[in-house]
Formats: structure tokens, sequence, C-alpha cells
């Protein structure tokens, strides 16, 4: 079996790629790096430490790699593939869009009707769905119809920890040990190969604001006080009683919403919020607060990990006063080297913040969370100017 694989970072490498491999697939690189790519093709393989006290170790085989630019190389690995997935990020499955589309074409053209599955990979809720209407808009509308036949693009969700690393070969990778990889499989063609390590589920949606309401806002909510805090990773501000405090509550509100939305024992959920805050502090992980927070603009979405869960908590009738504190300290996320950063700062120097809450976030001022942001986000500014 062969796998395509967009994207040779950490995270395709640590998680998907791994997983591939495993279940037997050969897997096929696509990316953007020469120098991994070169290495990729030359070695065939890479390891992947996990950050558990014993440091276990595996070698990732059958592996290989094609330049994003070599566009033909790139249609013809998908014209053949059994399954093609990604890990590149939301806002950059643009740009792969149009060559996923080739490959499908020059795969329709060479009557190969094989169930193709393309999933991606990334944190957003129906990714994949998002990369399809991407690469409809490149397939020629002759080739829809037959696309829709015999190739699928189920959404997924998708948890790793894989932190900034550097070590002295660029092909190795450590991870935590924990993972989950859901796949929406009322979305997916009969017959398909199940991938070891793969919850298959007829519901998404309760999987996946599970992980982004928890996971995801738990961790930008420990970036965004550590980072007004001054601290340098997420395990430095996890042990800082008044962030992990802080981080608490805010799940305890996210986990109301869940619980009462899906109608979850609340006991087993609280067990799961415990083990997610295990993992943020995982001291065999140094994972930096920067990378974590960056992209505010993008995480302050109207339906990412903090102003999606906020509404909802706020539809329910249950009280959000952590929630809109995260909300105030990613407002103040203004580290100079993020470019969204840097575009946050200058719109609400510019427009000010009822513009910002109103404009970016999608809150209209009539809201009645649109003020409690506001206030919460007054009230944490004036607190940490007066620091300085």
């Amino acid at each position: 079996m062969k796998a395509v694989h967009f994207g040779a970072g950490n995270i395709g490498r640590g998680f998907i790629g791994l997983l591939l491999s495993n279940a037997g697939y050969e897997v096929t690189f696509v990316a953007r790096n020469e120098r991994k790519v070169q290495l990729l093709q030359q070695q065939g393989q890479y390891t992947v430490t996990l950050a558990n006290e014993s440091r276990d170790s595996e070698i990732v085989k059958n592996v290989t790699a094609i330049s994003g630019k070599n566009k033909s190389a790139v249609s013809d690995a998908i014209a053949t593939a059994d399954m093609v997935t990604t890990a590149v990020g939301v806002s950059a499955l643009k740009h792969i869009a149009e060559s996923i589309a080739a490959g499908i074409e020059r795969r329709l053209r060479n009557r190969n009707y094989k169930p193709l599955h393309i999933i991606a990979c990334e944190n957003a809720i129906s990714g994949s769905s998002q990369l399809k209407r991407r690469v409809y808009e490149h397939l020629p509308a002759d080739w829809h119809e037959t696309a829709d036949r015999c190739i699928a693009f189920p959404d997924t969700a998708v948890d790793r920890i894989v932190p900034v690393q550097e070590h002295d070969d660029p092909l190795k990778v450590t991870v935590e040990p924990y993972f989950e990889w859901i796949v929406d499989r009322s979305a997916m063609i009969e017959g398909y190969e199940k991938i070891e390590g793969v919850k298959y589920v007829d519901a998404l949606e309760p999987y996946i604001e599970r992980k982004l309401f928890t996971v995801n806002t738990g961790h930008c909510t420990a970036a965004y006080h550590g980072y007004l805090e001054g601290y340098a990773t997420i395990q430095e501000a996890m042990r800082d009683d008044g962030i992990k405090e802080e981080l608490s509550q805010v799940l305890m509100e996210t986990g109301s919403l869940l619980t009462s939305k899906y109608h979850w024992d609340k006991k087993k959920h609280d067990r799961y919020i415990q083990k997610m805050m295990m993992r943020f502090t995982n001291p065999r992980l140094t994972d930096n607060v920067i990378r974590v927070g960056r992209s505010p603009l993008r995480k302050l979405s109207l339906n990412d990990r903090l102003v999606r869960p906020a509404l909802q908590a706020h539809k329910l009738g249950i009280p959000i006063p952590h929630l809109t504190s995260a909300i105030a300290a990613a407002l103040l996320f203004d580290y100079e080297k993020d470019e969204e950063a840097v575009m946050l700062q200058t719109a609400l120097r510019c427009s000010g913040i009822h513009e910002v809450v109103t404009s970016h976030m999608g809150i209209p001022h009539k809201h009645a969370i649109h003020q409690e942001i506001v206030d919460s986000y007054s009230a944490l500014r004036e607190t940490y100017a007066a620091a300085k």
C-alpha cells in the first residue's frame, strides 16, 4: 500500500507518518525543505523517540520524499496512492490543493477508480472538507462526479504534542507518548483498510470539540498567561500555581459546556481534563510558549479554540469569566516576530478593542460577552502595564 503525506515536519514524521508506516504503507512525504527531502530519499528511514522515562525509540522505515516543487512527481504519486494525508497547517491547505487536484485528474484519466481517502490532519474543524473545496476549485468540473464516486475526504481529529526541537539528525523527532487520531468513518468509502491506532466513529463533532475545547483551549490558555508572566515554556508556566488554577477553571467552563451539550458523564470528562493537564506538565518535553501562542488572529477567530466555546457556553447560560480572561490574554500577545501578533496589536491601536471583537471575532457589540471580553482585556492590560 502507498501513502502520500504532505508535510515532513515534526507532526508529519512523528505522528502521521509513523502510524502509516506501522500499518504497512510505503510513505512518500511531499515537503518544501529540500534538505529533508534529500535525507529521506537517501536514508529511507528515521527515528521517533517518546518523551517518557525510558526514552523508547522506534525506527520508521519504508519512507521517501518528493519536493513539493516537483509537481509532476507529486501528481504521479497521488495517481497511484491508496491514501493521502496532510499536516501542513490549515492555512497552507490552499497551497497544496492544486497539486492534489492534478494528481486526482491524472489518476482518473488513467482509469484508476480504486477508492482514495484524502485526510487533512490539521488543528481545524472540518479540515478535510475545507481541503476538498480547495481541491475541487482546481479540478475540472467534468471530473467532479467521477471523483465523488471513488475519492473521499473524511474529516478527522488529531492530537499529539510535538514541540519545536533540534537534533544532530534533522529527521529525528521526539513526541509525547499520548496520541489520538479519530476519523469520520461515515464519510469513508466501503472496504477501506483500517489503520492500527486510528479510531473510526460515525459522529466526529463531539470528539473534535472535546479535543479543541480541552487540549487546544487549555494549551493556549497556559501559553498566553505564561507569556504575560514572562515564562519561556509551557512547563515553566504550569509550575505557576496561579496559571495552573486559571487553566483548571477554563477547562471547568469548557467541561461544563461539553458535558451539557453531549450529555457526557461529568466524572469521566473530569478524568480526561486531568489527563490533558498532566500532558502539559511533562518534564521530558520542552514546549515553547511562543510556539503554542503563535498566530493569535487564527486562534481568536469565530470557530476556533477560544471564541467558539465561549459563545456556546454563554448560549447555554454557563458563566465564562476565565474563558474571557484567556481571550484577553491572547489579545495581549504582542510577540514582535509573529506576523499575526503584530497585525493584532496594530488593529487594537488603530481601530480599538470594540472593533477587533466585532470584526475579527465576529461578536457584535450588542452581544453580552462582547463587553465581558472588553472589560477583561482592559483589566488585564492595566494589570500588566502596572507590573512593567
